[in-house]
């Protein structure tokens, strides 16, 4: 019985669904966390100047709550899941990055990689598999006696 819910899901979800699955969660958890025990405001100014950082995790659970909607509608449908789930890490990135450049929190060159690699790279790369089983790209035939 259970292996057949299992196998259901897993069909359900297809292959980028439980990506955006775990994803959502965990942006939601995030933005709660935001709220529950806010951080050190450090290198946030350019965000917190435009709205308290309460707004900014409420922008984290709803982007983590389409995300995480996403994960169970067709292939072509789940594009506005990778998109939600890009927008607020490439946001905090754009802000930590932007507070580097200008000087007023150094570290935030780092910050601004790790969002930019740790969560915006790996939402692309995600993105870009395919919903079946085969390679994104078809593998090049190779015609006897021709190069390559």
């Amino acid at each position: 019985m259970r292996g057949a819910v299992v196998r259901r899901l897993r069909a359900r979800l297809g292959r980028r669904g439980p990506f955006l699955l775990f994803m959502g969660i965990g942006k939601v958890c995030w933005g709660l966390g935001l709220i529950v025990q806010p951080p050190n405001p450090a290198g946030l100014e350019l965000l917190t100047g435009i709205a308290p950082l309460r707004c900014w995790a409420g922008v984290w659970v709803l982007a983590g709550a389409v995300t995480f909607a996403s994960a169970w509608v067709r292939f072509g449908q789940d594009r506005f899941g990778f998109l939600a789930a890009s927008v607020p890490p490439a946001l905090w990135a754009f802000v930590y990055g932007w507070a580097a450049v200008t000087g007023v929190y150094p570290r935030g060159v780092f910050i601004f990689l790790w969002y930019i690699t740790s969560h915006c790279g790996v939402i692309w790369c995600a993105s870009r598999v395919p919903p079946g089983g085969r390679r994104a790209r078809p593998a090049r035939r190779v015609v006897e006696g021709s190069p390559g």
